[in-house]
């Protein structure tokens, strides 16, 4: 069976983690590590990426009657924990630039939103499999409207926008190293920003909410996000392999785009010129028309032959979850949904894994 983004880790891994005996440094180093990798001031481990979003939401005080404005095509982690604190999400189209959240509608919601006299309190936007989103313009337009982002680069670490690393971008990043991420601790995730005080009070929040006093004692209500020392180990030891990492899943993308470039109706997720994606999973978006094939029957054959491929997010706004929920947009995320899929892209994918799963393409387009 040839998986999607199997996990990643070698026995080297299991042996640093084995070595360790001393627990008191907790998440610090780790913490410490993503700083230096990405370039933010302060980062902190959490359980989840989820759990990192939730902190987020948390930290920067939504609550009931709030709205938050969020990109609908993402994974379902990436929206509920706006829910989790009573507020209502209204969801943002994609463009097809890059298949992240829209500017334009983004600026749509933003004005329709002033007009009642309504302010969001954050806005999600998601770098979509690695693909950084178009920060320049949206950052513009949530400057404009005084409302606070945040960014979901859970699929994103290693990813790049204009010399910049994906998850430090607006008020606060959330990073997840899922057991199908390019960095896995297993489960895990974290927070990163370069505002010391939102970073010490999502600590706060994620270890109990628990006052500085001998006794257990609690005013807020709070979480239990910790990250454990000994992930958050696992985490520290393969940061070093994160340009080895990227590089391997840019050369699948390129090999993919390679072998397929002469299929009719085979769009790849786009890159733009000033931005690299870690190219996380390998997406592309296929017309029936002019491929001769769907996706829905490609994705069946694939796993037929033993290759496990996959539909790209289903947009938010189309969720049972979120029926009634408010969308802002064309339709784009709703045909890339339709048309969108992804290639196995995980980091111990063989030349000859990848040309079987191009050549069973190649037979049935």
């Amino acid at each position: 069976m040839i998986y999607l983004s199997p996990p990643h880790l070698s026995p080297n891994h299991l042996q640093r983690l084995a070595a360790l005996t001393d627990a008191r440094a907790g998440t610090e180093p780790f913490e410490q590590a993503l700083c230096a990798v990405t370039g933010a001031k302060y980062a902190l481990a959490t359980a989840s990426g989820t759990a990192a979003l939730h902190l987020a939401m948390a930290a920067l005080g939504v609550s009931a009657g709030d709205v938050v404005l969020c990109q609908s095509l993402t994974f379902v982690g990436g929206a509920n924990p706006i829910l989790y604190q009573n507020a209502t999400p209204i969801f943002i189209d994609s463009e097809p630039v890059t298949w992240n959240l829209c500017p334009d509608a983004l600026e749509t919601a933003l004005r329709q939103l002033d007009r009642q006299g309504k302010r969001p309190k954050a806005i999600v936007v998601t770098d979509l499999f690695g693909m950084p989103a178009q920060w320049g313009e949206l950052l513009a337009v949530a400057d404009r409207f005084g409302v606070p982002v945040v960014e979901d680069a859970a699929e994103a670490l290693g990813s790049v926008y204009r010399g910049r690393a994906c998850g430090t971008f607006g008020r606060v990043g959330v990073l997840s190293f899922n057991l199908n991420k390019i960095m896995t601790t297993t489960g895990g995730g974290a927070l990163l920003s370069n505002d010391k005080r939102l970073i010490d009070t999502a600590r706060h929040l994620a270890n109990q909410a628990r006052d500085p006093a001998p006794h257990y004692q609690h005013t807020d209500l709070g979480f239990n996000y910790r990250m454990s020392h000994l992930l958050a180990e696992l985490g520290r030891v393969q940061l070093p392999e994160l340009p080895d990492r990227v590089a391997h899943r840019r050369g699948v993308f390129e090999q993919y785009r390679y072998q397929l470039s002469g299929q009719l109706g085979f769009d790849f997720q786009p890159e733009l010129p000033d931005s690299q994606s870690n190219r996380w999973l390998t997406a592309l978006a296929i017309s029936p028309k002019e491929a001769g094939i769907s996706v829905a029957e490609l994705r069946l054959r694939l796993a037929e032959r033993g290759i496990e491929a996959r539909p790209v997010w289903k947009p938010m706004h189309r969720q049972p979850l979120y029926a009634g929920a408010a969308f802002v947009g064309g339709g784009m995320a709703d045909r890339l949904f339709d048309t969108g899929i992804c290639l196995p892209s995980g980091a111990m994918l063989t030349e000859a894994d990848q040309q079987r799963v191009t050549d069973v393409i190649l037979q049935l387009a």
